[in-house]
C-alpha cells in the first residue's frame, strides 16, 4: 500500500470518528477510536508510542506520538477550535524526530475534521504552470 492510500485509509477512518462523536470530547477519546476504526479496518497501530530525541548523539527530550500507522505515518491529534500553525509545525518535528516520512494532523474538536498532510522533507506544491499539456 503506497504511503498515499494509506493517508487516505486513515482519513476516512477518522471521517467516520468524527461524523459519529462529533466535536467536544478528550483528544483520548478521539484517540480510542481512531485506533479502534483503523484495527478494525485491518491495520497495524500503535497508540502513545514513547519516541526519545537525540541531539548530536545525546538524547535531549522524549515525547509520545499519538498514533503510528503501520510503522509509517506518524498521526497527531488535537481536539481544539482550530489549529494552529505551531501544531503543524509540532508535527514537522516529530518527522525530523523519527525520520517518518509522512504525518497527519487531524483536528476533531471543530465542527468539520480539519485534516493537514504533512512530510518531513520539503515538497513545493505543483503549480499548474508546471504541466505540460
Amino acid at each position: 500500500m503506497e504511503d498515499k492510500e494509506l493517508t487516505e485509509q486513515i482519513i476516512g477512518c477518522a471521517m467516520k470518528v468524527h461524523s459519529t462523536l462529533g466535536p467536544g470530547f478528550l483528544e483520548s477519546v478521539y484517540r480510542k477510536a481512531l485506533a479502534h476504526e483503523l484495527r478494525k479496518a485491518g491495520l497495524r497501530v500503535e497508540c502513545e508510542r514513547p519516541i526519545t530525541v537525540y541531539y548530536d548523539g545525546v538524547a535531549v527530550g522524549d515525547f509520545s506520538a499519538d498514533l503510528l500507522v503501520e510503522s509509517r505515518v506518524m498521526v497527531e491529534l488535537k481536539a481544539n477550535q482550530s489549529l494552529a500553525t505551531a501544531n503543524e509545525v509540532q508535527l514537522v518535528n516529530y518527522l525530523t524526530a523519527t525520520r517518518i516520512e509522512i504525518g497527519l494532523l487531524l483536528n476533531f474538536g471543530a465542527e468539520r475534521l480539519e485534516i493537514k498532510r504533512k512530510t518531513r522533507t520539503y515538497r513545493p506544491k505543483a503549480r499548474p504552470e508546471d504541466f505540460i499539456l
